[in-house]
């Protein structure tokens, strides 16, 4: 198994801070977000590498931080080619580069790069591995919360039946996270949803048009989640995720 970090967004609804830093490496309690991200992914025994997929503007930020990041699993930083947000390939289009750059042929985990979580991704692998493609649900509480997201029902083997993505009128606080896990044999799938013009950003438009091609199935945790979209979010995450730390004794 491989995993995917996603880090190839420019981050402008957080200027000045993302002008010239890419948001997964800004601190949140203490060291930047996305080693609070591989901190849970390198545990696990099923991952052989890591990839943190980005673009040609932030590209020599996430190289000096991979040389400097002592991991205990190799990590490689892809360069996108994109140089701002006009020309970006999208979530799903960075997935889909680098199943092709490095020629994926094994399962693959992606979580996106803005996203802090406290429930274990082993797991997550395990729910996996019984059910097949997966992805991460939490309950935001709030119908007025998820309008944001990506609403989610569940049937009772947990399998998706309906994925709304950005929805107007949400029946339920489901929501669906940027965390994700592919089987081998599925991956060429993206290839298809590509191809046939579909929106190459908002991953979960990926997962909405999927479901309804194959079995999908979420995975619902209940511990605390922090979405990093904006300041705001920023500030709130940097002071909740540093008493959640020091609660755990990090």
């Amino acid at each position: 198994m491989k995993a995917l970090i996603l880090g190839a967004g420019y981050a402008t609804r957080m200027y000045p801070l993302t002008k010239d830093r890419p948001k997964p490496l800004l601190p949140v309690a203490g060291k930047p977000m996305i080693e609070h991200i591989t901190d849970k992914v390198e545990v696990l025994p099923e991952i052989t590498h890591i990839y943190v997929v980005t673009n040609n503007k932030f590209y020599d930020h996430f190289r000096r931080w991979a040389e400097g990041y002592r991991c205990p699993k190799p990590i490689t930083v892809l360069n996108d080619g994109t140089m701002d947000d006009a020309t970006k390939l999208g979530a799903i289009g960075d997935i889909k580069y680098t199943i092709d750059t490095v020629k994926m042929d094994d399962d693959l985990l992606v979580v996106a790069g803005d996203n802090l979580f406290q429930h274990s991704v082993q797991d997550f692998v395990h729910f996996f591995t019984r059910k097949g493609i997966a992805v991460a649900v939490y309950d935001v509480g709030s119908k007025d919360l998820v309008r944001k997201y990506s609403e989610v029902r569940l049937d009772a083997d947990h399998r998706i039946v309906d994925f709304i993505e950005k929805p107007e009128h949400p029946e339920t606080t489901l929501a669906a996270i940027c965390m994700y896990l592919f089987p081998r044999e599925k991956l060429s799938l993206i290839h298809e949803y590509i191809a046939a013009g579909n929106n190459p950003d908002q991953p979960g438009r990926y997962i909405q048009w999927l479901h309804k091609r194959q079995p999908v199935f979420g995975f619902v945790f209940n511990e605390k989640w922090f979405d990093i979209g904006d300041l705001k979010q920023y500030e709130q995450a940097n002071r909740e995720y540093a008493g959640l730390m020091q609660g755990a004794g990090a």
